[in-house]
């Protein structure tokens, strides 16, 4: 018998989920937000190389793909279009100037502050110039919020109001905003060190126009399917196999065509929320598995954390996270004024918009692809990792705080 030990994906998924659960209760305890516990158990989990790093950026990558379609479904069936309708001007017109704000202060913040904080890599370090391209990319990155931390703590407390729903659909839209602005974004940046004869408006425009409007398409048929075939399941035991099935399928198939998965699960969850009457159900039945999920994929989320880029990426980091929630917060407070809305939504509405994860990061992993940033690309990407790392660390505190002092926490059975 061969007694030789080797970690493996399903051992791996065992210690996070129970390890993770253990921290979700401890943090609980202390009145911190159940996802604190499980990113700090994370972050040990990193720190004590307990579970190689290799699993945790590649084997365990399957986690991420379920646990975002499972969050999407989720935000999805959160968008309900009657209630939407009444907050349609205040999302209309908060969601673009709080993402092009994001844009401007990191774009600026780091073509400003880039000469002092980052030498290596650049071209010419005595030029503001020089540090316009990555300014501008890390810009356009930074747009993104992530649904995960800010849905688990609206579920955790029972949020229910027209400032959750303001909110959730805001964050909905910043994923496919994000997407275009990086495309814009690299492309631009890419022109100014090779020259704007090789700009490419396909690349720029169409690509991302194309996977935005594939996603919708993908969720909506399958919306309209699951929406069928619910009608005629009554025991939730099976209806909880059909809604998880037509998640998974969601997911794979978005990954078989190049597609956003969270998107198109957002899709699927607003046509059935949207096409059933009797849509609780549909819904309801992730609760029971969703404690498990959300354990899996923010203690998995904390593993990710790595010293030695905080070490060497940290100062470029610091800016980006606070620019870029400075842009959110002046955003949002020039949207609001805007469009009328609430003092509620003024005064609190960005301090839900901190969290960042998988558009972000998958965004930075496509840095590596432009060779114009060859040399500065490990910056690039390790700063971007670490600004994700303070975020999730100070959004779910922060959501807790927001949620409760607008008045919306607990108002869910």
């Amino acid at each position: 018998m061969n007694w030789s030990f080797e970690m493996n994906a399903i051992l791996a998924v065992g210690i996070m989920v129970i390890i993770g659960l253990f921290g979700g209760f401890a943090a609980s305890k202390l009145k911190f937000p159940t996802i604190s516990g499980y990113i700090i158990i994370g972050i040990i989990i990193s720190l004590l190389h307990i579970i190689p790093k290799e699993l945790i950026n590649g084997g365990l990558n399957i986690i991420t793909d379920i646990s975002l379609g499972f969050i999407g479904y989720l935000v999805g069936g959160g968008l309900y279009l009657k209630k939407l309708k009444k907050f349609g001007k205040n999302i209309a017109v908060i969601t673009p100037i709080q993402t092009i704000g994001a844009w401007v202060f990191v774009t600026i913040s780091v073509l400003f502050l880039g000469p002092f904080i980052i030498r290596a890599g650049v071209a010419n370090p005595g030029s503001f110039y020089s540090y316009l391209p990555m300014a501008i990319v890390l810009g356009a990155i930074s747009c993104a919020t992530a649904p995960a931390a800010t849905l688990a703590i609206v579920r955790e407390y029972g949020a229910i109001g027209p400032f959750t729903t303001t909110l959730l659909a805001i964050i909905v839209l910043d994923d496919a905003i994000t997407v275009m602005a990086y495309s814009v974004g690299s492309n631009v940046a890419e022109s100014l060190i090779t020259g704007f004869q090789n700009i490419s408006w396909y690349r720029m425009l169409a690509v991302p126009a194309i996977d935005i409007i594939g996603s919708i398409l993908l969720g909506t048929v399958l919306g309209f399917g699951l929406t069928y075939i619910g009608r005629f399941i009554k025991k939730k035991p099976q209806l909880l196999a059909v809604v998880v099935g037509a998640i998974f399928l969601c997911v794979g198939l978005s990954n078989a065509l190049g597609l956003s998965s969270i998107l198109a699960n957002m899709t699927m969850g607003f046509i059935v929320v949207n096409r059933m009457k009797h849509n609780e159900d549909m819904f309801g039945v992730i609760h029971n598995i969703e404690g498990v999920i959300f354990a899996m994929f923010f203690t998995l989320a904390g593993a990710h954390f790595d010293l030695g880029v905080i070490k060497t990426a940290g100062m470029l980091a610091a800016v980006i996270f606070l620019a870029r929630f400075a842009g959110k917060f002046v955003g949002v407070r020039v949207g609001a004024s805007i469009s009328h809305a609430s003092p509620e939504i003024k005064k609190y509405l960005s301090l839900g918009l901190f969290p960042q994860a998988g558009v972000t990061i998958g965004l930075a992993m496509l840095i590596k692809e432009h060779q114009a940033f060859s040399n500065i690309a490990s910056i690039m990407i390790n700063a971007i990792l670490a600004s994700v790392i303070i975020n999730e660390l100070i959004a779910p505190p922060l959501t807790k705080y927001m949620i409760f002092k607008v008045g919306e926490a607990g108002r869910r059975e």
